[in-house]
């Protein structure tokens, strides 16, 4: 058998916190759940719809993830990083990791959401379960196409209403 080198596993120790201090500070929003009594199938298709939403979700080891918090100034985090968790980590949608979850929550009760980090600050459940309430990034883009074509619109009807009594005194 060969021997394991204490450099080797070090080095990956060290890789892994780089990895898991990139994903903090890169994502907008991380989320830190305790999934104990999830069944394999659950967590699978937990797994799915976040990835769908371009969310990656990974089991991490706590002590790990707590030297990658202090490498990047979130140790508030730690108080979350008690038995078993996973993690979320969204770059590109702040709301989408929250949402997913704590739909997900609703219909499998052994899913806690513990707290997370959105934009850079440490949260709480409350915080993470109230950001899972607002509208995805998808639905606020389409409240503010919709904000943004009422003005042309408007003006649309209002002309078509001018030429249509034109053409009724004309007649």
């Amino acid at each position: 058998m060969a021997e394991i080198r204490p450099t080797v596993i070090r080095e990956e120790k060290v890789q892994a916190i780089n990895e898991i201090a990139t994903k903090l500070r890169e994502s907008q929003t991380t989320v830190v759940a305790d999934y104990r009594g999830l069944t394999v199938a659950q967590v699978t298709e937990l797994r799915k719809q976040l990835r769908e939403a371009g969310v990656e979700f990974q089991v991490l080891k706590n002590s790990l993830t707590r030297l990658a918090t202090e490498k990047e100034n979130l140790t508030e985090l730690d108080q979350y990083l008690t038995g078993p968790n996973a993690l979320a980590f969204s770059k590109d949608d702040v709301v989408a990791p929250a949402k997913i979850i704590a739909e997900f929550a609703k219909k499998n009760e052994k899913l806690e959401i513990k707290g997370g980090v959105i934009e850079g600050k440490v949260v709480g459940a409350e915080q993470i379960k109230a950001l899972a309430t607002l509208p995805s990034r998808e639905g606020l883009l389409s409240m503010l196409l919709s904000v943004l074509q009422a003005p042309m619109r408007n003006v649309a009807l209002a002309i078509k209403a001018v030429a249509e009594q034109k053409e009724g005194q004309g007649a």
